[in-house]
């Protein structure tokens, strides 16, 4: 069973092979979708291939899977591009308009794995013509979930997580029954400084923020996991996933990374997904949907893993979790605002401008300067967006001359 909005459909396996789309197939898990498409040859076509300013492998990737065309989405790219791919007879464009319309050329499936609320757009495109979506961007229905799940219902598109969390409950969540469903369990790795003090992060680098234990991903995505904002986003996203309130989602910290996510069910059952932590498993589930092909993961050795441990996460040293959960329960422009605000505070943090501590901080000090109000419509939150960030950029810029 599959989510179209708040229906479930099957869909019938292709006969032929699957056409694709990889949106931000240079990121971590671009990079493991085509992986994936690698080792299944002749089971998938791909259809457009787009990166921002990694045109280097994007071409790499271009030359070795033959897609119909290629985007940059650095419009200064776009010459580079071009060269690298002459004579080959794959289209080639560049520029945010071009990312979008990549989106809407006609294939069967389409990973969106473009970081950030950058992603919006394309996905929303890709929704609006009914595809089949891997989505791997949760900025996506963290900015405009109502929104977003609006769209999928109206254009009967099917969305399926890719979120390791939220693939794992998405195999395990009876759809037809949510009634019997007491709760859902996010776990959360805890991240590089699960045991570190608050003082201790004060001092953290960007170094030793992406430095994951168990997962490989990129820097943003891992100072995200480093803070627990990332387990906040993913909070905000299976709310909108999976339609339940935020006092019916729960985050334990599960340190192994083995048990990517639970369903509790009123009569004391917990069904859970486990793997080990590689991203090609919920990749290798939402690209062969229905069907399950093969991925290269690791397989568990229960015997050398020995056991799991769980904790409850810390508020007081992740705030993150906290701002995520006071901004799901206001609504509204809350959410957007509070994405917005950490992008900024991650790139600044990333770029040695502020300190680790410092992004919760600026979050929560933006979400304190906006009015949660109303959003009605994707301008709407294209608007919300732009002007957090700019206040982010403001907190930032304060923070950096108090230092």
């Amino acid at each position: 069973m599959v989510m179209t909005g708040s229906v479930t459909e099957l869909r019938a396996p292709a006969a032929e092979p699957r056409s694709v789309t990889v949106l931000g197939s240079t990121g971590s898990v671009g990079a493991n979708t085509i992986d994936m498409i690698d080792r299944n040859p002749g089971a998938y076509r791909v259809e457009a291939l787009t990166a921002h300013g990694n045109v280097d492998l994007l071409i790499e990737q271009s030359l070795r899977l033959k897609p119909r065309l290629a985007v940059t989405g650095k419009a200064e790219n776009y010459d580079k591009l071009k060269a690298g791919l002459a004579g080959t007879g794959i289209e080639v464009a560049a520029g945010r308009k071009a990312v979008i319309e990549a989106a809407e050329r006609p294939a069967d499936w389409v990973m969106a794995s473009i970081v950030g609320a950058a992603g919006l757009e394309p996905t929303l495109a890709a929704v609006r013509r009914g595809a089949l979506i891997g989505l791997a961007n949760k900025e996506t229905l963290v900015c405009a979930g109502s929104l977003m799940m609006k769209e999928v219902a109206k254009h009967k598109a099917t969305m399926l997580p890719v979120d390791s969390e939220h693939s794992a409950i998405f195999q395990v969540f009876d759809f037809e029954r949510v009634a019997a469903i007491e709760k859902i369990i996010l776990t959360a790795s805890g991240g590089p400084f699960r045991t570190k003090t608050f003082a201790e992060m004060t001092e953290m680098t960007p170094a030793q923020a992406v430095a994951h234990p168990n997962w490989s991903m990129g820097a943003k995505i891992s100072v995200d996991s480093a803070s627990m904002m990332n387990k906040g986003l993913e909070l905000i996203e299976a709310h909108h996933l999976f339609g339940l309130p935020e006092d019916q989602i729960e985050i334990l910290v599960h340190p192994q990374s083995v048990i990517h996510s639970m369903v509790a069910y009123r009569d004391g059952s917990v069904l859970a997904q486990l793997g080990t932590p590689d991203m090609r498993t919920p990749i290798a589930f939402a690209l062969g949907w229905p069907n399950r092909i093969e991925a290269p993961s690791a397989k568990l050795d229960f015997a050398k893993i020995a056991q799991f441990t769980f904790e409850a996460p810390d508020p007081e040293r992740f705030p993150a979790l906290r701002l995520a959960r006071e901004a799901l329960k206001a609504g509204g422009r809350a959410p957007t605002i509070l994405n917005a605000a950490n992008e900024i505070a991650v790139a600044a943090f990333l770029g040695n401008e502020i300190r680790f501590t410092d992004i919760a901080a600026v979050v929560e000090s933006v979400l304190s300067k906006l009015p949660v109000g109303r959003l009605d419509s994707i301008d709407d939150v294209l608007a919300t967006d732009g002007e957090a960030r700019d206040v982010a950029r403001a907190e930032v810029a304060a923070r950096r001359k108090n230092s």
